[in-house]
């Protein structure tokens, strides 16, 4: 049975200046695509400029009027995030769209950034938490619509305060639910502090269920040679409508929580199909690892110390 093509409406953005992390490939790539087709003058930092370059060739093929502008940036460098919030501060223009979508999974051997976090919590984590605050003054600038995707990996483990980067004993999946969590939990205490200080800032969370992307396919550079069973069994049941979702369903989530004037600050959407693994975008309850306001006020504190990336206090 061909699978029932599931789609949202995307606001006109024209005018719109909209930031995205993780762009250059996989659901990513999918949003990018997108935003610029619905008018965004889309602002990409990539890692690698050969897949930004391809990723940009992408978006114009598909949009021939894109406006797409490409910058280097690694999450896993606070430096090199601190250089692109320079070099935006620069522009000087405001940015009304921030997606914070790019992260790693599971490196079946610990490894870490430049400046020595858990791989896993620097990136998906600390990196989009310093991005944040660098981006800070344009995103008060464009009344921004903050939009963070977590996972459902969230919904389970814990923040290792004992160990945040994981020296003592290495749990790619712990590390993985712990980055998720704690970015969660940031995104959610970042709303929070907006309206307690009138920054003018949206921020909410998305997660895109269950797709075949290349987040557990074979990754080189992670010290993963070949695709991993899970990602094998989930091309298998998106291949046939089972369940899980696909690239351009997964990437819906996302879009709707950033782009709809129904999605609304503080809230997580996700697929709304069975087990939130796949189907159209909905609003779904915030786990429940999610909802400990000491523990999101702890993330928020010990992630400024981290990074050296502080907030005003107003």
């Amino acid at each position: 049975m061909a699978r029932r093509p599931i789609d949202i409406t995307v606001p006109s953005l024209t005018g719109t200046r909209a930031v995205l992390t993780g762009g250059s490939d996989g659901i990513g790539l999918r949003i990018a695509t997108r935003l610029a087709a619905a008018g965004a003058h889309l602002v990409l930092p990539v890692r690698n400029p050969r897949k930004g370059e391809a990723a940009v060739a992408s978006i114009r093929q598909a949009v021939p009027t894109a406006a797409v502008s490409l910058h280097q940036m690694d999450l896993a460098s606070l430096e090199s995030v601190a250089a692109f919030g320079d070099a935006l501060r620069g522009e000087g223009d405001p940015v009304h769209l921030l997606i914070n979508n790019a992260g790693v999974m599971t490196p079946p051997d610990r490894q870490t950034t430049v400046d020595g976090f858990e791989l896993q919590l620097g990136t998906n984590h600390l990196g989009h938490v310093a991005l944040v605050s660098h981006l800070l003054p344009l995103l008060r600038a464009g009344r921004a619509h903050v939009t963070t995707q977590v996972s459902m990996a969230a919904n389970r483990g814990a923040i290792n305060w004992d160990d945040l980067n994981w020296e003592r004993s290495y749990d790619g999946m712990g590390a993985y639910s712990q980055s998720k969590i704690a970015l969660g939990l940031f995104a959610l205490e970042l709303g929070r502090h907006s309206d307690a200080h009138a920054w003018g800032i949206t921020s909410n969370l998305s997660h895109p269920g269950v797709a075949p992307t290349s987040l557990l396919s074979a990754r080189a550079e992670l010290g993963r040679t070949g695709d991993t069973r899970g990602v094998r069994v989930i091309r298998w049941l998106s291949a046939r409508g089972i369940l899980a979702g696909t690239p351009e369903s997964a990437a819906l989530p996302a879009l709707y929580a950033a782009t709809s004037p129904e999605a609304q600050g503080g809230r997580l959407y996700g697929p709304k199909g069975p087990g939130h693994l796949g189907g159209a975008p909905a609003e779904q309850s915030l786990y429940s690892r999610l909802r400990n306001r000491d523990e999101a006020r702890r993330v928020w504190q010990v992630s400024q110390e981290l990074t050296a990336a502080p907030f005003p206090v107003r």
